[in-house]
């Protein structure tokens, strides 16, 4: 996401403006839109300049003009004026999700659409309507906090290349009552999607989404009845967090075992008494455990597909990912670290 935002620093004072570039450079942004008497110490291939009502590509790029739009007959003579293969840049003056909505339909794939965004609070509408978005976003941006605003609502890369294994269960034992978390989330997951939940961050166990229901229940396909409220749950940024201290609206990493990944927002967090069971697993000679409902609707991925904690045995293997054990505050750090 952060390729398809375009920072464009708003102050009088051309300092300020220059510490607003290096504080979002520094946070990962590549894409600037300064004034045109600007220096501001960053690559060409990175500057856009803005002179009066049109945007030019630095250093000297053919002016693209900025067309404000008020109405549904302003949006209609802008799109009709677009060529294919061409650039439109949009700035509204009036509502701003709604005519973008019928922008991205008219756009299909003939030409490149552009918006202007008054802040970073009107960014992920921007993104994400009609579920592709504009192009790119220009944010105007008035001081270096408003940067960090801007990291926080444009969703970053989820991890990538996960160290996928497979290992056999050594037993599974009653666990008495404990407090259970169940992860509902703003999105719908896939059957074979789930949430990475474990005792020890060193090993996260695959724990399937409700998206396949049973004879007495229905699916619930945003849901995952994660675990006990102590386990670590991997987070879209590859960090973790306790279960119990999840809240609405932290992003998770949903996955599928040897497959694609993805952001997805926790929308409703349940914490309630149930019985639960400990799964040992053995990982090249260390034990890893997940402690789980014991439930039909409760499933670890397998070999084979998915198996409910009613099911699981010694000798059923499942499928999990390793990563680096020692963490502080839930961020991975180099140091010597024992989990039991």
């Amino acid at each position: 996401m952060l390729e398809r935002v375009a920072v464009a620093p708003e102050a009088s004072d051309e300092a300020v403006g220059r510490a607003i570039v290096a504080r979002a450079r520094a946070r990962g942004f590549r894409r600037f839109v300064v004034p045109l008497t600007w220096d501001v110490g960053v690559p060409a291939e990175e500057l856009w300049t803005r002179e009066g009502e049109t945007l030019r590509k630095a250093p000297d790029g053919s002016p693209v003009p900025i067309r404000h739009i008020a109405d549904v007959a302003g949006l209609e003579r802008a799109l009709d004026a677009t060529p294919d293969g061409g650039l439109i840049v949009l700035e509204w003056t009036a509502d701003r999700v709604i005519p973008l909505e019928s922008a991205v339909a008219r756009r299909g794939r003939r030409f490149e659409l552009w918006t202007f965004a008054r802040s970073a609070a009107e960014v992920p509408a921007a993104l994400g309507a009609l579920e592709h978005g504009a192009d790119r976003i220009v944010v105007t941006i008035r001081t270096t906090a408003e940067v960090d605003e801007l990291e926080r609502v444009v969703e970053q890369p989820v991890p990538s290349g996960l160290a996928w294994r497979t290992v056999p269960v050594t037993g599974v034992l009653p666990a008495g009552n404990g407090d259970r978390v169940i992860v509902d989330t703003t999105s719908l997951l896939r059957p074979e999607e789930g949430l990475l939940v474990g005792s020890a961050a060193a090993f996260l166990f695959h724990v399937a989404s409700e998206a396949v229901g049973s004879a007495f229940s229905r699916p619930r396909p945003f849901r995952v009845n994660a675990g006990a409220a102590h386990s670590y749950v991997l987070l879209a940024d590859g960090s973790t967090r306790y279960l119990a201290e999840l809240e609405a609206n932290d992003r998770l990493l949903a996955v599928a075992p040897d497959g694609p990944a993805r952001s997805v927002r926790v929308g409703r967090i349940k914490v309630e008494r149930r019985p639960l069971v400990v799964v040992h697993a053995d990982d090249d000679g260390r034990s890893r455990t997940v402690f789980l409902q014991e439930a039909e609707t409760v499933r670890l991925s397998g070999e084979d597909g998915r198996l409910s904690t009613t099911e699981i045995a010694a000798g059923t293997r499942v499928r999990g990912v390793r990563l680096p054990a020692a963490r502080h505050l839930g961020t991975a750090v180099e140091e010597t670290i024992e989990e039991r």
